[in-house]
């Protein structure tokens, strides 16, 4: 029970740092800046920066026509000009962002400045190896921007830029195999008995916001379910919840005699020791964005079978 309090608490204090930043700011997008790219691939990288700021819960993205008639014909590139755009469209932030071949490869760069003081609040640079890695790059500097947060720390499933995907732990897969081990503590029923050691198997694939999959463990005797979760994030520290539903073939039950008052003899009782087994689970999957990734998670699972066995599994793997 300590181990699944302690659960509960790191979800709970997970959700409450989440929930802390619920201000809103108005921001200016100034026009991308760009030397060697075609202006469509500008334009375009730009309308996916601007959707992609406009998606942001804490951000209000002034529009593309407020912004061009505050600019004039002028052309904004340093912080001095854009602190004077942002007090000119009455907006608290406002980002500046420059494109730069070198080589086959794009150079990122962004700043953003906070109207008030002309500051700097941000100042980050990356690599798109492509034109095509720019739609990720785009939607990247947007989640930085909202966060206030450098651009490598704002990994997801979805936004993996090429060059991330090239590193030795690709990011790419969604299908996992893993397994997993732990112990369970008998609640109920299983004969009173102490924790035992168990070993799973899982054929995992994530949809979206949900993981479902096949579980197949030796645990108390053998068991195998159909889980689904739902994942709350798509970054690395991904905390999740869910169910399962399978079959339990629960082992080493005690048979069970009584007394043949008639025949002084011992007849035995029979009874089921396999069932339906309904599960409830929480837990946190680490390194979530990569292909390989470890999960640490806590069951509540119930067999309905005469014994009414009911356990907790603590549950450690990789996927």
């Amino acid at each position: 029970m300590k181990t699944l309090t302690t659960l509960l608490i790191v979800i709970s204090v997970f959700f409450s740092l989440k929930a802390q930043d619920t201000t809103t700011h108005k921001i200016v997008l100034l026009p991308i800046i760009s030397n060697g790219i075609d202006p469509v691939s500008v334009q375009t990288a730009e309308s996916i920066l601007r959707m992609d700021l406009s998606n942001q819960n804490n951000l209000i993205v002034i529009t593309e026509t407020k912004t061009l008639d505050a600019l004039g014909e002028e052309q904004c590139t340093d912080e001095e000009c854009a602190k004077l755009i942002g007090e000119k469209l009455e907006a608290e932030r406002v980002l500046l962002s420059k494109l730069n071949p070198l080589g086959e490869k794009i150079i990122v760069q962004y700043i953003l400045v906070e109207t008030s003081t002309g500051k700097n609040l941000l100042s980050e640079q990356t690599t798109a190896l492509s034109l095509e890695d720019l739609e990720p790059v785009m939607n990247r500097v947007a989640i930085s921007v909202s966060k206030l947060a450098p651009f490598n720390a704002n990994q997801e499933v979805g936004n993996i830029t090429e060059k991330e995907s090239l590193e030795s732990l690709r990011r790419a897969s969604r299908f996992n195999f893993g397994v997993g081990f732990g112990y369970l503590f008998p609640q109920e029923g299983y004969d009173s008995d102490k924790k035992s050691f168990t070993l799973n198997g899982y054929f995992d694939y994530e949809i979206q916001d949900y993981a479902v999959g096949l579980m197949l463990g030796a645990r108390k005797g053998f068991a195998i379910n159909l889980y689904g979760n739902y994942l709350f994030t798509k970054t690395d520290l991904c905390p999740y919840l869910g169910g399962a539903l399978g079959f339990h073939w629960v082992a080493n039950h005690e048979n069970h005699y009584i007394i043949d008052p008639y025949y002084d003899s011992y007849n035995s009782t029979e009874k089921e020791s396999d069932g339906v087994e309904l599960g409830f689970e929480a837990g946190i999957r680490i390194f979530h964005t990569y292909n390989v990734q470890f999960f640490i998670k806590c069951e509540y699972i119930m067999t309905f079978n005469d014994y009414d066995d009911k356990a907790i599994v603590f549950t450690i793997g990789i996927l």
